[in-house]
């Protein structure tokens, strides 16, 4: 290029002959002629076409190289297994052909998602109260001093852009309509439709187009809110997109800054009131104002919020000899009455709720358990082991659920348990919990251990007179005349000493 401007300079600036220019440069006066016709100042070279023996077999191998790429990255075959198949086929060119011919078309593909199927989209606005977008994402938090991966729910109002985050241990149903809840009561309404992806708390199967079988309970959640759901494409995270920057914003303004938490509970107020601190921190970006803004006008076309959805998953379990049921790792006590029986587990967030014949039997606090080197727990109710101790009160002295009494009761036990027969008198004292008050049993038998009267009898002595010691309820009495005294008495103590003084020898009662 540099000597094609020597050229030009001397032919048009200083005016040299085409002889004179052909003379230094040793060029012919044709080829001088030729490049000052054309006004190029960059010189142009044809490559002539040339046959490779790939071509015959370039469309094969397009077909295979994008059947490959749509294959788990872990599947797919290696350029040389590709090779090897084409030479089976009878190509007879090199290695080499075959991977320059491989980077070329993955470079075109490339290029062509980036800018026709990636890169093009069509902006959308939605009406106030239309519609909301959810998601998951996944984040760490330390909780309780323990670093813990949390499954994080993000809902998100399309038009006003007001969003809330909540953190869970798993990605469930029951989490799922945890999270839907709790968006609506802060948002302060329902929305018409929502968006989701094609998470598996929601579609049971994908079929063709937009046609989704949706879970069932997912459809009671939806029907009970009284919105639509709607689903996006496979793989169609765009048509979803604002709650999709939600989760990368999320990370950056909320993650990065947080501190430690003694539990879950302390994690999700801090999210919910961070949130609305950014909706009045953020610019809407579409409308004039911040989100809270938006969201205030939004509001009013919100539909009222119902009662909370009940978003229990519920299993059928059989109770253990050991009056136990098992769930993910966890073992939780149930009524005596009930053990080998088969009962329903209704699994919430926060808790384990056991019914059976139509009655709620006892509830539990859940425990998830997220380290698998941990030990499995079990989580008893001492009271519902009262009657077995009535036939086996031996059991008193090693019974695993019993170790959580009250320390009144622990206590109480220790003395008990030294003299004969003192574990029968100790499951019969526990048995009155199921008579009285718990808080009046415990009380009768603190006072006992402070009166150091560590017994039976005396526990049951005030016992009887915490529970009777109440106002006694007489009813008016209406006697008839006939009954009624003409003079009444007066009190008056001084008529005694008038009647000592008249017997001879009468002297004081005492």
């Amino acid at each position: 290029m540099a000597f094609l401007s020597v050229i030009r300079r001397w032919a048009l600036r200083d005016k040299l002959s085409i002889r004179e220019i052909a003379r230094r440069t040793g060029l012919s006066r044709n080829t001088i002629r030729k490049y000052l016709r054309s006004g190029d100042v960059t010189p142009k070279f044809s490559i002539p076409e040339r046959t490779s023996k790939l071509d015959p077999f370039a469309e094969k191998l397009s077909g295979w190289l994008l059947r490959e790429a749509r294959k788990p990255r872990k599947q797919r075959k290696t350029v040389k297994l590709l090779y090897k198949d084409l030479a089976a086929l009878g190509y007879g060119g090199s290695y080499e052909r075959v991977a320059a011919f491989a980077r070329t078309w993955r470079a075109d593909r490339l290029r062509d998602e980036q800018s026709i199927g990636r890169g093009v989209f069509v902006p959308l606005a939605f009406a106030p109260g239309e519609a909301f977008q959810f998601d998951w994402s996944e984040n760490w938090a330390v909780i309780g001093g323990v670093r813990t991966k949390l499954q994080v729910a993000h809902i998100k109002l399309a038009h006003s852009r007001a969003f809330l985050l909540r953190a869970y241990l798993l990605q469930t149903h029951e989490m799922l309509f945890d999270a839907h809840w709790h968006g609506f009561r802060v948002f302060g309404g329902v929305p018409g439709r929502g968006i989701y992806d094609n998470m598996k708390t929601a579609v049971d199967k994908v079929l063709a187009g937009k046609d989704r079988q949706v879970n069932l309970r997912f459809m009671a959640m939806a029907s009970h809110y009284v919105f639509d759901p709607d689903f996006c494409n496979r793989a169609a995270g765009w048509e979803k997109g604002q709650v999709e920057k939600n989760v990368q914003d999320g990370r950056n303004q909320l993650w990065q800054t947080m501190s430690a938490f003694a539990d879950l509970a302390s994690l999700n107020s801090w999210l919910e009131e961070n949130s609305v601190r950014l909706w009045h921190e953020t610019p809407h970006g579409t409308l004039p104002g911040t989100i809270a803004d938006i969201w205030e006008a939004e509001k009013e076309a919100l539909m009222a919020l119902p009662p909370a959805f009940d978003g229990f998953i519920e299993h059928g379990k059989r109770v253990s000899p050991t009056c136990l049921v098992t769930f993910e790792r966890a073992r939780y006590s149930v009524p005596a009455s009930f053990a080998n029986h088969p009962v329903s587990l209704r699994v919430y967030p926060e808790k384990i709720v056991i019914a059976a014949e139509g009655q709620i039997l006892c509830e539990h606090d859940r425990v998830i358990e997220r380290a698998h080197h941990a030990l499995p727990r079990t989580v008893y109710d001492w009271r519902h082991y009262l009657t077995v101790i009535q036939r086996k009160p031996g059991a008193l002295r090693n019974g695993a659920p019993f170790a959580e009494m009250p320390e009144a009761f622990r206590l109480l036990q220790q003395h008990l348990l030294k003299q004969r027969g003192g574990d029968r008198e100790m499951a019969e004292i526990l048995a009155l919990v199921l008579q009285h008050d718990e808080h009046d049993v415990l009380a009768a038998v603190e006072m006992a251990l402070e009166a150091g009267v560590p017994t039976k009898t005396h526990v049951l002595n005030l016992l009887h007179r915490l529970v009777d010691d109440g106002p006694i309820a007489t009813p008016d009495l209406d006697p008839p005349l006939a009954l009624a005294l003409r003079e009444e008495p007066k009190a008056n103590v001084a008529r005694y000493d008038d009647l000592r003084r008249q017997l001879k020898g009468a002297r004081h009662a005492s």
